[in-house]
Parts: structure tokens; sequence; C-alpha cells
């Protein structure tokens, strides 16, 4: 049986009555039953999202995981890091956004996370090649989790809604392209261990903004926020690789 402290639960109901703001709350709850059956369904709907993106978020990161080991084991060039991305790019932008209205949207995005994991591979496997190659992996695997974690977490609790951070992403993201195309001509290391480190801030912002937009409502399609969500996790990764493997070589 539950002991009640009576005292309190009554003391504390006695002060509900007596504020002003909360007797208007229930008022309106009286008055309107159904804005509050909406809003009980509009949190049903936002947790519902929350549910499938982590779950499909988890799927195609182990499938990425899948098509990378593949990728290592057929000892893939570097080149096809390259042809991956571009065309995962081309199926992100030109495909996945009218396909992720319908079921078919899942088999687009387990074929974009398939593709990029497969490019990863790729990579992984020159990192592999060098001395402590494994032990750059593995802490760039460890900080991107930390990473997503963390941030995520805090997005989910905190009552701060991030989905103002649109316009400063945006533009740093520019800034980012235009940096990345200066240092194809330029092939400065400093530049480029600037680059990743922007690269990281600017993902982990985009997982504050995209997981705040699911929390809030604002993003209802858990295809999309998926899709959203993977890119952040896979840029981290990749940067944090970048990262590592140019203080290794120092």
């Amino acid at each position: 049986m539950l002991a009640v402290d009576g005292a309190h639960y009554w003391g504390a109901n006695c002060d509900d009555l007596n504020d002003p703001g909360q007797n208007e709350e229930i008022l309106s709850a009286m008055a309107n039953p159904y804005a509050v059956t909406q809003s009980a369904q509009s949190v049903l709907s936002t947790n519902k999202v929350l549910k499938n993106t982590f779950l499909l978020l988890s799927a195609t990161l182990g499938f990425s995981a899948l098509t990378a080991t593949l990728s290592m084991a057929l000892q893939m060039p570097s080149w096809v890091y390259l042809v991956s991305v571009i065309g995962a790019m081309v199926l992100g932008i030109f495909v996945l956004p009218k396909a992720a209205q319908s079921a078919k949207g899942i088999g687009v995005i387990f074929l974009i996370t398939g593709m990029l994991g497969f490019g990863l591979g790729s990579i992984l496997s020159m990192y592999l090649a060098l001395p402590n190659g494994g032990q750059i992996i593995a802490t760039a695997f460890a900080g991107t989790a930390l990473i997503f974690l963390g941030l995520s977490g805090y997005a989910l609790t905190a009552k701060t809604d991030f989905s103002f951070m649109g316009g400063f992403l945006f533009a740093g993201m520019m800034v980012v392209v235009v940096a990345i195309v200066a240092n194809i001509f330029i092939s400065m290391p400093a530049l480029s261990l600037a680059i990743s480190g922007a690269i990281i801030l600017l993902m982990s912002g985009f997982i504050l903004f995209d997981v705040s937009r699911i929390k809030s409502g604002a993003e209802t399609n858990y295809i999309m926020a998926t899709y959203g969500i993977y890119l952040s996790i896979f840029n981290i990764f990749i940067s944090l690789l970048q990262i590592l493997g140019i203080m290794g070589d120092d």
C-alpha cells in the first residue's frame, strides 16, 4: 500500500486552488475539453516521431556498419568514398524528400546510409593501415557517440527550443563550404584541421536543432528526421578521424 502524506497533499492542492493562474488553466480545460484532447494527441504524436526516429537511426547506423565491413573486406579503393558521398547526396536531395512521404522512404534511406557506410569502409581501411589506426578509429567512434548522446539527451531534457539556430547553422554551413573549396587549392594542414573542427561544432548544432524540432512537433516526418541526424553523426565521425589522423602524424 502506498503511504501518502495527507498534510502535504492537501496543502499542495490548496495552494493550487489559491493560485489564480492555476484556476484559469482548470477553468479553461473544463470549458474546452477538446483543446486538452488535442494537446494530449499532439504529445503522443511527438513521442511517436521521437521513438520511430531513434529506432530507424539505430537500424541505419547498424546497416552502415555492415556495409562498411563489407567494403573493408573487399579492400575498396579510397575513391569509392567520393563516389558514395556524391551518390548519397543526389538521392538525399532529389529522391528522399518525396519518397519520405510514404513507406518507400525507408528503402531509400537504407540505400543512402548503406552507400555512405560502404564509402566509409574504404576510408577506414586507410586508417587501419597506419601504425595507430585502430586506436584512431576507436577514439573517433567513442567521441562521436559521446557527442551525440550528450547533445541529444540535452536537447530532449532542456527547456530551451533550439529551433532558433537554423539561420546561424545555415550561415555556418556556407562558410565551411567556402573554406573547403579554398583548401582544395591551398592544401594547408592547419586549415584542414580548422575546417574539421568547425564541422564538428556545426554538426553538433544540427543535432540540437533537429532533436529540438522533433521534440517541439515542428518535424513530423521521422524518415527525414533520421536522415538529418544520421548526416550529423556521419560528418562528426569523419571529422574526428581527420583531426586524430593529422595529430597522429605529428
